[in-house]
């Protein structure tokens, strides 16, 4: 998707990095998360970020803009020839001393180059090619009966112009909603929204396949609320794309001698709870402060997998059923039609506990984060 949201475990070790500044003027610092059902009800409201307590921001921003700040900070850091483009891992072979990594120019898929080094870290996404070569059979990802369209659109603000939204049900639709850039001349900002639908037909997309309209936006027709009009929101995206929310089931082992698995080709997880490129962010803090410590970067590989193996597992299996969004999914089931008072259906005690549950697996509960030691001394 061309939106994503960093929570404050990954904005503590990308400002630890010296990178706050640039995040802040690039994204939106997200100071509120609210909850609705399908019918403009509010269930709940959450600030984030600093206004919840946290030492750090919560940050909603375009992938494609954080992706060049962090190319950028690299070139400017540790120079242009440690950082080559162009380049598709094709296989590897290795030894007792090194690994030998083959390349494939990514748009020819012409073979161009090997190269050597002491360890390989492979992050090369769900469909990881180097995965797959210690994990044969495994297969395709797995659906999880959720299809998604995402979109982006420009348009004036709405709320406090930093809120995200999550509403709905995934029976009748549901959708995800937050700003990703600051407003424009025009005061206004690019709007990222994913609508999920609950569908048996499983559609094996790229991320690049275009979606229509006409199949999903009939069911937000009466979403007009006062806050938002998601009706004129959908259709006048810039673009819409369509694929379906898959993971992998956690694996026991991401170390092959001097090899390692990190990020979504170690643990691949449905788009719940703004948790994907979060967990890959303390992922690479994790291994980057093992490997400072360790004399032998295999112990360091081997001390990361103990560390963030079991913590990872632990988020997919949160995402499939318990992440924060299960808080629409409830409600709806115990409210099918309107009503007027969300705590006659939920308790607000349980509301929170469903939030602070999740906080606890993926850490970033606020006083744990807060006092915890950094992961690179």
């Amino acid at each position: 998707g061309v939106g994503i949201n960093l929570l404050p475990h990954a904005v503590r070790e990308l400002s630890e990095l010296g990178l706050l500044n640039k995040l802040r003027s690039t994204g939106v610092e997200t100071d509120e998360l609210r909850f609705y059902t399908q019918y403009g009800l509010e269930i709940q409201r959450e600030p984030r970020g600093t206004k919840a307590g946290y030492n750090w921001p919560q940050f909603s921003i375009h992938r494609g803009e954080l992706q060049m700040l962090l190319y950028e900070a690299v070139l400017e850091r540790i120079g242009s020839d440690c950082l080559k483009t162009n380049h598709t891992a094709a296989d590897l072979q290795q030894n007792e001393a090194e690994v030998r990594v083959s390349f494939r120019d990514s748009l020819t898929k012409k073979n161009i180059k090997t190269d050597t080094a002491d360890i390989v870290i492979a992050a090369d996404g769900i469909h990881s090619t180097i995965r797959k070569k210690y994990y044969p059979d495994e297969g395709s990802p797995i659906y999880a009966g959720i299809n998604l369209w995402r979109g982006t659109t420009w348009q004036k603000p709405f709320l406090s112009g930093q809120t995200m939204i999550l509403a709905g049900t995934l029976k009748t639709g549901k959708m995800v909603i937050y700003p990703i850039s600051q407003p424009n001349k025009n005061q206004q900002t690019l709007i990222n929204w994913v609508a999920e639908i609950r569908t048996d037909t499983y559609k094996n997309n790229d991320w690049s396949q275009i979606g229509r309209l006409e199949d999903f936006a009939y069911r937000y027709e009466d979403w007009k609320f006062d806050w938002l009009d998601v009706p004129s929101m959908i259709s006048n995206a810039e673009q819409i794309l369509e694929y379906p929310m898959v993971d992998r089931d956690p694996v026991d082992r991401w170390i092959f001698g001097r090899v390692a698995l990190l990020g979504d080709s170690a643990h691949p997880m449905y788009s719940i709870g703004a948790n994907g490129a979060g967990q890959a962010i303390l992922d690479a803090r994790t291994l980057a402060g093992l490997l400072k410590l360790n004399n032998n970067p295999v112990d360091a590989l081997r001390a990361y997998e103990a560390e963030r193996l079991p913590v990872t597992a632990g988020v997919v299996h949160a995402n499939r059923g318990e992440g924060p969004d299960h808080l629409l999914e409830i409600v709806a089931d115990r409210a099918p039609e309107p009503v007027n008072d969300i705590h006659a259906v939920i308790t607000q005690e349980e509301i929170e506990e469903i939030g602070a549950k999740y906080r606890k697996i993926t850490g970033y509960d606020r006083d744990t984060l807060n006092q915890r030691a950094p992961l690179v001394p």
